[in-house]
């Protein structure tokens, strides 16, 4: 199974969708905010694709919360932009988080510095920014493990 992870589009719709057909395969896509317009815009031009959605700190009044929590392939994803967890300054408090969640993976932007990391049973997972440097990313779920893998445009 393979996640598309799309962070910090910042008005980029056309790196968005490049992303989204670069994985054809990837029928859940992940946006951690920054962009929610183009992200709720891509939902309704790929439905075939679901979409779930955190804002990021530039996505005012939106009515999304700001950390998500869900299960993809027996795996347990916590999601979120990451600036309610001061991620520019350190990961302490996103881990701290995802571990009360029981989380497998951690996935959070903000930053728009790609980041993959494997602490003592998290994954944390940065997929960076299509705005700003033009990367996404992606987890593969299979045989039980997990996988993340970051792609330049």
């Amino acid at each position: 199974m393979r996640i598309l992870v799309v962070s910090d589009v910042h008005g980029r719709m056309k790196g968005l969708c490049q992303a989204i057909e670069a994985q054809p395969t990837a029928r859940t896509v992940l946006f951690l905010g920054d962009g929610l317009r183009q992200a709720e815009d891509a939902a309704l031009q790929y439905p075939d694709r679901t979409f779930y959605m955190v804002p990021g700190n530039c996505d005012f009044a939106s009515g999304l919360l700001p950390v998500r929590q869900e299960t993809f392939g027996g795996k347990r994803f916590y999601f979120t932009h990451g600036h309610i967890h001061d991620v520019k300054y350190s990961l302490y408090r996103l881990e701290l988080a995802a571990r009360e969640a029981e989380a497998h993976i951690v996935l959070y932007g903000h930053t728009h510095i790609p980041h993959e990391e494997y602490v003592d049973g998290l994954y944390l997972f940065n997929p960076g920014s299509l705005g700003y440097g033009g990367t996404y990313g992606y987890v593969d779920i299979a045989g039980g493990g997990i996988r993340t893998g970051v792609v330049s445009l």
